[in-house]
């Protein structure tokens, strides 16, 4: 089989539709539909069964599925490595980022690496810290941005931290939150950023707070504060533009210091030798100088 047919069944196994995958290949129903069965009879074997709901994999068809997957992904591999030697950055750059550096962060060097480097693409996935990792750990990805400290064997470079503040309309001083009747709203995250919270509370106050709302995400978080429904703590990264009213009161630690979250970049070095990953991080460091 060469790259065109297993193209072919990847695009047939995402979109599990014979008109929809025609179109993606730019090809006819007909032709589409005689390619498989020209490819299912090299295998000898029925790949996909055909209803008027669409395409369903046979058990050997999902077999020869991953198959396919699995040596379109060593053939980009290789082309990416190939054109990592060229003079022009080219190939996919894959990067797993948290959440919040996604939204807020990540955007404007992503706006300067493409501006740089046109030819390049951007694969992207967000999500917490931990699931950045596996990912990087599984070679998902060539690079994860991560939030807070953690372990990692690979290569790992620091890029910036920012600083925790309590958010609401009407708390001015940081010991009012033991007063008020307020609700405390908090966002779902990884346990290393809520547990840093909790050790914060529990330190500065010796008991908990009287009431919780908690959510999914934190610009439903955000948002929530900014209309007045309680308050919340949020990294500095995400405060940018916040108007007047809002009173943003740092979070110090018992040595009156700042606290903060850092923001690391972490792969493997054999990812941080390609030629497009190592424009991104160039374009991360001339970023980061600016805004210093």
């Amino acid at each position: 089989m060469n790259v065109n047919e297993l193209e072919l069944l990847s695009v047939l196994a995402k979109e599990m539709n014979m008109r929809k995958a025609a179109e993606r290949l730019f090809v006819t129903q007909p032709a589409l539909s005689q390619r498989l069965q020209s490819i299912e009879k090299e295998w000898g074997t029925k790949i996909f069964i055909r209803s008027h709901k669409g395409l369903t994999l046979t058990p050997a068809g999902e077999k020869i599925i991953d198959f396919a997957n699995e040596v379109l992904a060593k053939e980009e591999l290789v082309r990416e490595e190939i054109q990592s030697l060229e003079s022009e950055v080219h190939g996919t750059l894959k990067i797993a980022c948290a959440s919040i550096v996604g939204q807020n962060w990540l955007p404007k060097v992503l706006k300067r690496f493409v501006e740089k480097y046109p030819h390049a693409k951007i694969s992207l996935i967000t999500g917490w810290s931990s699931e950045i990792l596996k990912a990087v750990y599984e070679d998902q990805v060539h690079i994860g941005i991560i939030r807070g400290t953690t372990d990692w064997k690979g290569e790992k470079k620091f890029l910036f931290r920012d600083h925790l503040y309590l958010v609401d309309i009407e708390i001015d001083h940081i010991d009012d939150v033991v007063k008020t009747d307020r609700p405390f709203i908090q966002f779902k995250s990884d346990s290393n950023y809520y547990q840093e919270i909790q050790d914060w509370w529990h330190r500065r106050f010796q008991t908990n707070p009287k009431r919780v709302i908690v959510v999914d995400q934190i610009e439903t978080c955000k948002q929530m504060a900014l209309n007045g429904i309680g308050y919340a703590i949020l990294p500095e990264i995400t405060l940018h533009g916040i108007g007047a009213g809002m009173h943003k009161i740092p979070l110090k630690n018992e040595n009156n210091e700042p606290i903060g979250r850092d923001t690391w970049l972490l792969g493997y070095n054999t990812a941080f030798q390609l030629r497009h990953v190592d424009a991104f991080i160039n374009v991360i460091h001339q970023y980061l100088k600016g805004v210093s």
